[in-house]
Parts: structure tokens; sequence; C-alpha cells
């Protein structure tokens, strides 16, 4: 079934609400970072439900807002909160908005998210710049008939995250002070947080880190020509006992200590990247 209706309906509504706002790059915002969208000026906010094909979260610590203004001076459409593929949508469940985006004019995407330490020297609370990821989700967001207006059929992900999008990040944190880790992401389904095998067997296939999120949205992306880069929130241990104890508390505790680091990496890269377009 063809999905480009909803995302020119959604397109259409965003217009409606914020004329004159014309976005240039996205951010998503994941669980416990809804705060990041508070360094944002001259603001714009609509609910996902106000959105034609927009999915509205149900999980603690996703809004469901479309916040659109500017952030670090660049004209941003800020989506906080997202649906995962494990509430019921499936894999495509980000599909209109990431789309939605794009038609908007935004140029590139940058994906947050909450992560467990794969990698035992990720200690909580640090943020790990993605430089890969690896898909095992069971699936694929773009399953299904293509819509070629969108993207083609089989989109290249050699270069997923783009090189020169993780180097600003690395360039902005080393500025900053910002201790910037960088790593593979895992992609697991969920809701069910991870067993010590699976932990193993993560380490041993090269991942760093591992959550719920963040590889569809960036398969979505690069299919309709976004560029992409990510930043996860490294919340806890993963396999650990306390990772299970508290749960998702602990992840919004975590992200929510972290979220006033992330703001400032985010807001840095679209500021350095708001200079390069006004230089040329």
């Amino acid at each position: 079934m063809f999905e480009q209706a909803d995302t020119v309906e959604a397109a259409r509504a965003i217009q409606q609400r914020a004329p004159g706002i014309a976005p240039i790059a996205a951010v998503v915002l994941g669980s416990g970072l809804a705060g990041v969208a508070a360094s944002m000026a001259d603001t714009v906010a609509i609910d996902y439900d106000d959105l034609p094909g927009f999915p509205v979260p149900v999980v603690d610590g996703h809004p469901g807002r479309l916040v659109l203004g500017t952030l670090g001076g660049l004209p941003t459409a800020c989506l906080v909160g997202r649906v995962h593929a494990y509430e019921g949508d499936g894999l495509a469940a980000m599909r209109t908005p990431i789309r939605a985006a794009r038609l908007l004019g935004c140029e590139l995407i940058h994906l947050t998210c909450a992560a467990g330490a794969v990698d035992p020297d990720l200690a909580p609370g640090r943020l790990m710049a993605v430089r890969d990821h690896l898909n095992l989700m069971g699936g694929d967001p773009l399953v299904g008939r293509n819509e070629p207006e969108v993207g083609p059929r089989f989109p290249e992900m050699t270069r997923a995250y783009d090189p020169d999008l993780l180097a600003l990040q690395r360039d902005v944190a080393a500025e900053s002070g910002v201790d910037l880790a960088e790593g593979v992401y895992a992609g697991m389904l969920g809701p069910s947080f991870e067993t010590t095998a699976e932990v193993r067997m993560l380490r041993v296939l090269g991942a760093d880190a591992v959550g719920m999120s963040l590889v569809p949205e960036c398969i979505l992306a690069r299919h309709c020509g976004l560029r992409v880069s990510a930043t996860a929130v490294i919340t806890n241990a993963a396999g650990a006992a306390t990772r299970f104890a508290d749960g998702h508390a602990r992840t919004l505790a975590a992200s929510d200590t972290a979220a006033g680091a992330l703001a400032g990496l985010v807001a840095g890269c679209l500021s350095r990247l708001a200079a390069d377009r006004d230089a040329c």
C-alpha cells in the first residue's frame, strides 16, 4: 500500500500550522531526551495526533510532538519522541514523519536514542556517535512495494551514517569538552531486554551499544535522500542486572542527565552547518 499521500498531507498540514518555516535539518529525540527541544528558538509545536499519518507514541519519555524553529541558528524540525516497532506498527512506523521532513526541505537528519552499553568501556551517561549499525530487528522498513518518487528500490547503505557529519560531531565534541565515544549500534526489536548470551553475541558481532530504535529510521532516511548522523546516550550496561531492576525508569533518568550535553552537541553541529551555508 502506497503511503505517499499521507506524507503529502502531513507536510501540507505542517506548512499551514507553521507558515514561513522551511527546515533544513531534522532531529529525532529518543527516550527521555525531549528537553533538547527546549534549546530551540522561535518555535511552533504541533502534536503528532494533529498530523495525518504521524504515529502517536505510548511509551513514557516520548511526548509525540513536532517542534519547528531554529536550533544552532539552523531552521530545524524536531521530532520529539518516536514510535518503536515493538509498539505494534512495525518497522516502518516512523515512515511518514521522516518522509514529511524530507518533503518540507530537510537535507539531513540527526537521530538520537538511549542505548545499553555492550562495550564495557562505555559508562552510563556517556554519548556515543554512531559510526554504523547492525540490523538485528528481523526485517526492513522498506519491505513491500517501492515508491520510486520517494527513493530507489535498493538504497545503498555502506555509508549509512554520513562520514562528514560524523567528523563534525567529533570536532564539536572536542571543542566543547564533551566526552564522545564512537561505535556500532545494534538494533534489536524488543521490547524485552537482551539476555546475557545475546550481549556476548553482540560483542562478537562488533556492536558497542544496543537499543530498540534508530536502525529503521536510518534506513528510511537514506532511502529518501537524507544525510544521516546519530548519537546514542549510554544509559546502562546491556545485560546487567541493573538494566532490568528499574527498567525504563533508569533509562529515562540517565537520558535526562545527559540531555544537556547532547543538546549542546547537536546545537553545536547545526551551528557549524549554518555558518558553512552562510559562507557559501
